[in-house]
């Protein structure tokens, strides 16, 4: 690699937030499965996660001062506090999804996931722990930059002559950042200050409340750099907002590659597996049988058996190694999400299927992604999206599957 790529690369990963269209999906996506897992729950959910649970609020407090696992499910055990942490995990998943003040929602989005699964760690089926780590990484990525509310608001802002730009002090995000701040306050007057300092945070020996704590400074940082000092701090914070975007997108990347590459190795291992027979078995059980008669169908055709377990492993043990060749790929994207379609009908495994195709959906290209916003947008609007010019082609895109994209300015406001 020349020294002029070199440049060319670092200049398009310090200037700009790389794949803005895979982070939305991420984003949609996931807030989407876990808003529609809250929902179905809903009835379920005292015996699920709340005070009805057979792992009781006893045990889960054994397990976290052993795990430092953070839920602040742990606060309290009492019935309202439950109700009210459901709730605000509901509608910050909806709100997430609609983009509305991403930055704030991804944070909240987190803590709901956290505080759910934290509690009742036996409870999911693989899509859970998808949810989970993807959560993490989303609160650092841009993931409101298209199809937002925030990107409208942003088009909208971009639209105004500078005078009206420069009275705008966005109440509604001044409001929800001061709330931000007296929540964490309130935390830790209220009984969570012990867990909330001494639990484990993303780093060893950081407390999660000076992670959250760091996040809320962070945020009141931005507004006032956006609004009082628009020229080097401003072009600094931008810079560091890009890496923190593009570390996060490469790491939700590299996530996705090796959930692939160890299920396929470890799969590899196994003696059915190997005799292509492993799929009979679960088609066979109950509880993994919605339509008992389509499993039994296919379950009855031994090449059938053979080829979908033979091929499962060849695609999940082949996928890593085919990121630098765009077409195998593509193919490959194609048939693991068939695959996913087919173990949430066949197995009943609904939300799991849905997070790993959430999380494939990372590798799409963006040209692809747009004509499929194009034809959402035209089928629920009736409106055709105004053509925006291309940005001259790059030298290529730093990680398979994006192309440098010019989405609008967007997330420079409050949290």
């Amino acid at each position: 690699m020349n020294a002029s790529a070199l440049q060319r690369g670092l200049a398009r990963v310090t200037g700009s937030s790389l794949g803005p269209y895979q982070t939305a999906v991420v984003r949609i996506g996931l807030s989407f499965a876990w808003l529609c897992y809250l929902l179905r729950e809903w009835p379920n959910r005292h015996e699920l996660y709340g005070p009805d649970s057979p792992w009781s609020w006893d045990l889960a407090r054994q397990l976290i001062a052993d795990n430092h696992a953070f839920t602040p499910l742990m606060w309290s055990r009492g019935s309202l506090w439950f109700e009210t942490v459901y709730a605000l995990a509901i509608v910050s998943s909806a709100l997430l999804m609609l983009g509305w003040r991403t930055r704030t929602m991804s944070v909240l989005y987190m803590l709901g996931v956290l505080a759910l699964q934290n509690r009742s760690v036996f409870i999911g089926d693989g899509g859970d722990n998808v949810i989970h780590l993807m959560a993490l990484y989303m609160v650092f990525t841009r993931c409101g930059q298209v199809w937002s509310l925030d990107a409208r608001r942003a088009a909208r802002r971009a639209g105004r002559d500078a005078a009206e730009r420069g009275a705008d002090r966005d109440v509604p995000g001044i409001v929800l950042w001061a709330a931000s701040g007296l929540a964490l306050v309130a935390a830790q007057a209220l009984g969570g200050t012990g867990l909330l300092w001494t639990a484990r945070g993303p780093l060893p020996g950081i407390g999660w409340a000076t992670a959250l704590w760091g996040l809320w400074l962070v945020h009141g940082l931005w507004w006032l750099a956006r609004r009082h000092a628009p020229g080097e701090p401003r072009a600094v914070l931008d810079t560091l907002a890009h890496l923190a975007h593009n570390a996060a997108l490469l790491v939700i990347m590299v996530e996705v590659c090796l959930i692939y590459a160890t299920a396929g190795w470890y799969k590899v291992q196994g003696s059915r597996w190997q005799d292509g027979t492993a799929l009979y078995y679960p088609m066979h059980l109950d509880y993994f049988s919605p339509w008992p008669g389509l499993s039994h169908l296919l379950a009855g055709s031994g090449v059938v058996v053979l080829l979908l377990s033979y091929g499962t492993v060849a695609v999940q043990v082949a996928f890593p190694f085919t990121l630098l060749n765009r077409r195998v790929k593509n193919v490959l994207l194609a048939v693991m999400m068939a695959e996913h379609v087919g173990i949430a009908v066949l197995l009943g495994l609904p939300f799991f299927s849905l997070a790993m195709i959430v999380a494939d959906a990372v590798f799409l290209p963006t040209s692809f992604l747009r004509r499929v916003g194009a034809a959402v947008r035209t089928l629920v609007l009736g409106t055709r999206p105004a053509a925006r010019p291309e940005l001259p082609a790059g030298p290529g895109a730093v990680v398979p599957g994006i192309r440098r994209e010019a989405p609008p300015e967007t997330e420079k406001s409050a949290p």
